[in-house]
Protein backbone atom coordinates (compact mmCIF):
# COMPACT_ATOMS: atom_id res chain seq x y z
CA UNK A 1 0.00 0.00 0.00
CA UNK A 2 1.58 3.51 -0.50
CA UNK A 3 -0.24 6.53 0.70
CA UNK A 4 -0.27 10.17 -0.35
CA UNK A 5 1.39 12.85 1.64
CA UNK A 6 4.05 10.16 2.48
CA UNK A 7 2.59 7.50 4.72
CA UNK A 8 4.34 7.51 7.93
CA UNK A 9 4.82 3.68 8.68
CA UNK A 10 5.27 4.12 12.71
CA UNK A 11 2.18 6.61 12.83
CA UNK A 12 -0.07 3.88 11.48
CA UNK A 13 1.17 1.26 13.88
CA UNK A 14 0.88 3.46 16.65
CA UNK A 15 -3.06 4.34 15.57
CA UNK A 16 -3.44 0.32 14.66
CA UNK A 17 -1.92 -0.28 18.42
CA UNK A 18 -3.79 2.47 20.06
CA UNK A 19 -7.41 1.31 18.24
CA UNK A 20 -6.50 -2.25 19.05
CA UNK A 21 -5.72 -1.64 23.32
CA UNK A 22 -8.54 1.20 23.17
CA UNK A 23 -11.27 -1.36 22.41
CA UNK A 24 -10.19 -4.01 24.44
CA UNK A 25 -8.24 -7.05 22.33
CA UNK A 26 -5.35 -8.44 22.76
CA UNK A 27 -2.72 -9.61 19.83
CA UNK A 28 -4.35 -12.78 19.81
CA UNK A 29 -7.95 -11.89 20.05
CA UNK A 30 -7.14 -9.02 16.80
CA UNK A 31 -5.86 -12.02 14.78
CA UNK A 32 -8.81 -14.25 15.11
CA UNK A 33 -10.86 -11.47 14.18
CA UNK A 34 -9.22 -10.19 11.25
CA UNK A 35 -7.93 -13.00 9.82
CA UNK A 36 -4.61 -11.36 10.06
CA UNK A 37 -1.47 -13.67 11.78
CA UNK A 38 -0.21 -12.25 14.93
CA UNK A 39 3.68 -11.96 13.37
CA UNK A 40 2.27 -9.73 10.96
CA UNK A 41 -0.08 -7.76 13.23
CA UNK A 42 2.94 -6.90 15.24
CA UNK A 43 5.06 -5.68 12.34
CA UNK A 44 2.21 -3.14 11.17
CA UNK A 45 2.36 -1.96 15.29
CA UNK A 46 6.06 -1.57 15.42
CA UNK A 47 6.16 0.69 11.98
CA UNK A 48 8.26 -2.64 10.26
CA UNK A 49 5.59 -3.57 7.79
CA UNK A 50 3.23 -1.38 5.12
CA UNK A 51 0.20 -3.47 4.97
CA UNK A 52 -2.08 -4.23 1.70
CA UNK A 53 -5.28 -2.15 1.59
CA UNK A 54 -6.95 -5.23 1.95
CA UNK A 55 -5.22 -6.51 4.89
CA UNK A 56 -5.68 -2.97 6.46
CA UNK A 57 -9.02 -3.39 5.40
CA UNK A 58 -9.19 -6.87 7.99
CA UNK A 59 -7.28 -5.43 10.93
CA UNK A 60 -9.55 -2.38 10.43
CA UNK A 61 -12.81 -4.98 10.04
CA UNK A 62 -11.65 -7.01 12.89
CA UNK A 63 -11.23 -3.54 15.12
CA UNK A 64 -14.81 -2.82 13.99
CA UNK A 65 -13.68 0.15 12.61
CA UNK A 66 -12.80 2.11 9.23
CA UNK A 67 -9.58 2.29 7.52
CA UNK A 68 -9.73 6.23 7.52
CA UNK A 69 -9.46 5.79 11.56
CA UNK A 70 -6.41 4.10 11.39
CA UNK A 71 -5.29 6.33 8.30
CA UNK A 72 -5.36 9.24 9.55
CA UNK A 73 -6.24 11.13 13.01
CA UNK A 74 -9.26 12.13 14.38
CA UNK A 75 -10.75 15.89 14.07
CA UNK A 76 -12.42 17.68 16.86
CA UNK A 77 -16.33 17.37 15.76
CA UNK A 78 -17.16 20.97 13.98
CA UNK A 79 -20.25 22.39 12.32
CA UNK A 80 -18.18 22.48 9.20
CA UNK A 81 -14.69 20.22 8.22
CA UNK A 82 -13.72 20.95 4.98
CA UNK A 83 -10.98 18.37 3.40
CA UNK A 84 -8.87 19.81 0.66
CA UNK A 85 -7.80 17.48 -2.09
CA UNK A 86 -3.82 17.96 -0.73
CA UNK A 87 -5.46 16.81 3.21
CA UNK A 88 -7.06 13.73 1.82
CA UNK A 89 -6.06 10.46 2.29
CA UNK A 90 -5.61 8.14 -0.76
CA UNK A 91 -4.42 4.43 -0.45
CA UNK A 92 -2.92 2.98 -3.51
CA UNK A 93 -2.48 -0.84 -4.21
CA UNK A 94 0.08 -2.22 -6.16
CA UNK A 95 -2.43 -3.97 -8.15
CA UNK A 96 -3.75 -0.90 -9.85
CA UNK A 97 -6.39 0.26 -7.62
CA UNK A 98 -6.99 3.43 -5.31
CA UNK A 99 -9.35 4.65 -2.52
CA UNK A 100 -9.19 8.24 -2.00
CA UNK A 101 -11.03 8.70 1.77
CA UNK A 102 -13.84 11.87 1.50
CA UNK A 103 -14.79 12.14 5.12
CA UNK A 104 -13.24 13.17 8.13
CA UNK A 105 -12.60 10.87 10.80
CA UNK A 106 -15.00 11.84 13.84
CA UNK A 107 -15.07 11.31 17.53
CA UNK A 108 -17.83 8.19 18.37
CA UNK A 109 -18.62 7.94 13.82
CA UNK A 110 -18.14 4.92 12.19
CA UNK A 111 -18.52 6.05 8.53
CA UNK A 112 -16.05 6.55 5.71
CA UNK A 113 -17.18 8.35 2.47
CA UNK A 114 -14.49 7.64 -0.40
CA UNK A 115 -14.04 7.61 -3.92
CA UNK A 116 -12.14 4.48 -5.55
CA UNK A 117 -10.88 3.90 -9.23
CA UNK A 118 -10.13 0.74 -10.19
CA UNK A 119 -8.13 -0.21 -13.77
CA UNK A 120 -9.10 -1.97 -16.66
CA UNK A 121 -9.05 -5.75 -15.83
CA UNK A 122 -8.45 -5.07 -12.31
CA UNK A 123 -9.42 -7.04 -9.21
CA UNK A 124 -9.89 -5.22 -6.25
CA UNK A 125 -10.23 -8.29 -4.13
CA UNK A 126 -12.22 -9.42 -1.62
CA UNK A 127 -13.31 -7.53 1.41
CA UNK A 128 -14.66 -9.12 4.77
CA UNK A 129 -18.34 -8.50 6.64
CA UNK A 130 -18.82 -5.59 8.86
CA UNK A 131 -20.79 -5.82 11.77
CA UNK A 132 -24.29 -6.76 11.27
CA UNK A 133 -26.48 -3.81 10.62
CA UNK A 134 -23.92 -1.68 8.44
CA UNK A 135 -24.51 -0.36 5.52
CA UNK A 136 -23.14 0.47 2.10
CA UNK A 137 -24.49 2.62 -0.79
CA UNK A 138 -22.36 2.87 -3.92
CA UNK A 139 -22.27 4.73 -6.96
CA UNK A 140 -20.50 4.49 -10.42
CA UNK A 141 -19.36 7.65 -11.60
CA UNK A 142 -17.64 6.18 -15.00
CA UNK A 143 -16.64 2.74 -16.41
CA UNK A 144 -17.75 -0.95 -14.84
CA UNK A 145 -18.04 -2.80 -11.53
CA UNK A 146 -18.07 -5.91 -11.05
CA UNK A 147 -19.71 -6.19 -7.43
CA UNK A 148 -20.22 -9.48 -5.35
CA UNK A 149 -21.99 -9.51 -2.51
CA UNK A 150 -21.58 -13.22 -1.19
CA UNK A 151 -20.71 -15.18 -4.04
CA UNK A 152 -23.84 -13.34 -6.26
CA UNK A 153 -22.80 -11.15 -8.64
CA UNK A 154 -24.11 -7.43 -9.74
CA UNK A 155 -22.56 -5.23 -12.99
CA UNK A 156 -23.18 -1.83 -12.79
CA UNK A 157 -22.34 0.74 -15.23
CA UNK A 158 -21.69 4.69 -15.65
CA UNK A 159 -24.76 6.32 -13.28
CA UNK A 160 -26.08 3.19 -11.57
CA UNK A 161 -26.06 2.94 -7.92
CA UNK A 162 -27.24 -0.06 -5.41
CA UNK A 163 -27.44 -0.50 -1.61
CA UNK A 164 -26.38 -3.31 0.63
CA UNK A 165 -25.88 -4.40 3.95
CA UNK A 166 -21.89 -4.63 4.65
CA UNK A 167 -22.61 -8.11 6.77
CA UNK A 168 -21.36 -9.97 4.21
CA UNK A 169 -18.09 -10.83 1.87
CA UNK A 170 -18.23 -8.06 -0.50
CA UNK A 171 -15.87 -7.93 -3.42
CA UNK A 172 -14.85 -5.29 -6.28
CA UNK A 173 -13.73 -5.71 -10.12
CA UNK A 174 -13.07 -3.84 -13.27
CA UNK A 175 -13.86 -6.19 -15.88
CA UNK A 176 -13.89 -3.10 -18.82
CA UNK A 177 -11.37 -1.79 -20.71
CA UNK A 178 -11.20 1.81 -18.93
CA UNK A 179 -10.67 2.82 -15.55
CA UNK A 180 -13.96 2.88 -13.05
CA UNK A 181 -14.48 5.55 -10.49
CA UNK A 182 -17.20 4.70 -8.22
CA UNK A 183 -18.24 6.78 -4.82
CA UNK A 184 -19.28 4.56 -1.60
CA UNK A 185 -20.46 5.77 1.36
CA UNK A 186 -20.03 3.05 4.05
CA UNK A 187 -22.24 3.29 7.39
CA UNK A 188 -20.74 0.80 10.42
CA UNK A 189 -22.72 -0.64 12.38
CA UNK A 190 -21.08 -0.59 16.31
CA UNK A 191 -20.62 -3.79 18.09
CA UNK A 192 -20.99 -4.22 21.63
CA UNK A 193 -17.84 -6.21 23.78
CA UNK A 194 -14.40 -5.65 23.22
CA UNK A 195 -14.35 -2.34 25.80
CA UNK A 196 -15.19 0.09 22.98
CA UNK A 197 -15.72 3.14 24.61
CA UNK A 198 -16.89 4.93 21.83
Amino acid sequence: MVADSSLDVAALGQRVRDERRRRGFTLEELAAASGVSRSMLSEVERGSRVPTVLVLDRIATGLRTSIARLLREEQSAGRVIVLRRDEQTVARDASGWERRVLSPVLPGVEFEFMRTTIGPGVDAGEFAPHEPGSREYLAVEAGTLRLSLDGDVTDLGTGDSIFYTGDRPHAFANPGRRPCVYYLAMDLASAPGHGDTR
